[in-house]
């Protein structure tokens, strides 16, 4: 199976120009016979707390259809990350697209405190198959969440992917983080993080993979935009760091 993580520079508040840019990375990724494509948190949108509430949607909106074509073309799975609203409120959410599959969508469980006055909490916990391979989806602060993980471990991830939008401190501490999880469970754990500028902060960057003992073994750079393919059979690995767009 190949994984591929994405890293992403979004258009402020601008759902169709992202979906464009979203559609020329999914378009090298299947070049290079990607089964799994992840982009950051809130990644159709940017991460924009304040503007969530009106750009919120869900996942059989029309402007998706690209996805799903894409994902039944290809044999791709695709995540991205959008507002989504339900009853309960605002979410901050993965929609995924899965080949000849109903759409699915995680809902983030664990907030930071900055995001509870926007969002509410999701209650379902992602649990993927493909290619008989378990992979597990954490949203940004979810990370951080012992109980998380260890429930992730519990239900057999093979992999355990995090979509987040961190700054470039925030993303030193998830290295750690992500780094013990990947020795402490054994399993390969990717990150796929956001450049330039959110509501209040900038994007770190640093996109990256840990092997099952702990050991990062590819990161990209904190400005550029970019993606890594993780080969799972033999561990190879492709990644660039820039992808022009014609706006």
């Amino acid at each position: 199976m190949r994984i591929c993580v994405v890293q992403t520079k979004s258009i402020k508040g601008d759902i169709q120009g992202n979906i464009e840019i979203h559609k020329k990375f999914i378009e090298q990724a299947v070049a290079h016979d990607a089964n799994v494509i992840i982009f950051p948190e809130l990644s159709l949108t940017g991460y924009e707390p304040s503007l969530a509430k009106a750009l919120a949607t869900d996942q059989e909106d029309g402007r998706f259809q690209p996805f799903q074509t894409l994902s039944n073309t290809h044999q791709l799975t695709i995540g991205v990350g959008v507002p989504t609203k339900s009853h309960a409120g605002i979410h901050i959410s993965m929609i995924l697209f899965q080949p000849q599959k109903e759409r699915r969508t995680y809902s983030k469980k664990y907030l930071h405190a900055d995001e509870e006055p926007f969002f509410v909490s999701g209650q379902n916990f992602p649990s993927l198959t493909i290619d008989k391979s378990n992979v597990a989806i954490a949203i940004c602060y979810e990370l951080s969440i012992s109980e998380h993980a260890e429930l992730a471990y519990q239900n057999g991830a093979d992999f355990y992917i995090a979509s987040v939008a961190k700054t470039a401190s925030g993303v030193n501490n998830a290295n750690k983080r992500l780094s013990d999880i990947a020795r402490n469970y054994s399993m390969t754990v990717l990150m796929s993080n956001c450049v330039g500028p959110c509501e209040d902060f900038v994007g770190g960057g640093e996109t990256a993979v840990w092997n099952p003992q702990g050991h990062q073994i590819t990161q990209l750079n904190n400005t550029d935009e970019g993606l890594i393919i993780y080969d799972t059979d033999t561990e190879a690995l492709f990644s660039t760091n820039t992808i022009n767009h014609a706006y």
